[in-house]
């Protein structure tokens, strides 16, 4: 696959504060890739160092396989922060004056209005948006250079539900058209339903990198619930249990290998008829909260 985006040793120091610790990352291609911290981590700082909005101290990036241009610049739209717009323009005439700074046609600006669900409000003025609506323009006005990758800094943050849900969607929409989407956010179960890829920073360095996809995969707990007594010894019994817990009255199991059917087998061949049996996901969140902890230990 191509790469897009290769980061390598990339540091940033404020004085003695790190804010970006010898990172190397890589996006390919088509990838929708989460970076995932909590506050301080480092995360819009090294998307404002990739913007040539922040200077780097050390460390090299290249977009495309090429060192950053301005002329390359142009191929990535970007939200940091939200953009200012005229709260007596409209839509149309808010992203005329965006299209003439970004040097492109007025003619992106109705396709980008209708990518972001904006065109049939397109005439009404900014200061009657609600905040997922004023959301979905900023992404417009990113949208409106036709961009090969996205950058986008916590797209979601302050919206309620359903503005979360909103732009949810319209990301998936836009990396359906093939663009590649690089996005900073701190709301775990969004990343998850959203990103290819992520990777964890804390205190600038980097914990992990890898599939969204392979977080449930390797250990396998499952939840059991039955009516019988001696339900924990019987589990506790089972030959390819490697832990047991007790979590709201029922059993979680983890599970050296196999699965529910074979668990389930098992419990029937000793007298028990299992009630609830439930294959657990592991979720972004656990893995998240997983990775800070061994960090800290290992500090």
């Amino acid at each position: 696959m191509e790469t897009v985006l290769s980061i390598k040793n990339l540091t940033k120091r404020y004085g003695r504060l790190t804010a970006v610790n010898n990172l190397s990352l890589e996006v390919q291609k088509g990838n929708v890739f989460g970076i995932l911290g909590p506050n301080g981590s480092g995360k819009t700082t090294t998307l404002g160092i990739l913007l040539d909005v922040i200077r780097r101290t050390s460390g090299e990036f290249y977009w495309f396989g090429q060192e950053p241009t301005k002329e390359m610049r142009k191929r990535i739209g970007a939200i940091l922060e939200t953009p200012i717009f005229y709260p007596y323009l409209s839509a149309t005439k808010n992203l005329e004056i965006v299209a003439q700074i970004k040097g492109v046609s007025k003619d992106n600006i109705d396709p980008a209005l209708k990518k972001v669900e904006l065109f049939d409000r397109k005439d009404d003025n900014f200061k009657t948006y609600s905040l997922g609506m004023k959301q979905r323009l900023s992404i417009a006005s990113a949208l409106i250079c036709d961009p090969e990758v996205m950058i986008l800094d916590e797209p979601t943050n302050g919206l309620d539900p359903q503005g979360i849900a909103e732009i949810r969607e319209l990301i998936k929409s836009i990396a359906k058209d093939g663009k590649t989407i690089i996005l900073a956010s701190h709301l775990l179960d969004e990343v998850q339903k959203v990103c290819s890829h992520f990777c964890v920073l804390k205190k600038g360095t980097l914990l992990y990198s890898g599939l969204v996809d392979d977080i449930d995969k390797g250990i396998i707990n499952v939840e059991v619930g039955a009516a019988s007594g001696n339900l924990e010894e019987v589990l506790k019994a089972y030959p390819n249990a490697a832990k047991i817990t007790e979590e709201n009255g029922k059993f979680v199991v983890e599970l050296k290998e196999g699965g529910a059917a074979e668990l389930n087998k098992y419990l029937f061949e000793n007298s028990i008829e299992a009630s609830h049996l439930l294959t657990l996901k592991k979720s972004l969140e656990k893995q998240f909260l997983e990775l800070l902890a061994e960090s800290d230990n290992a500090a």
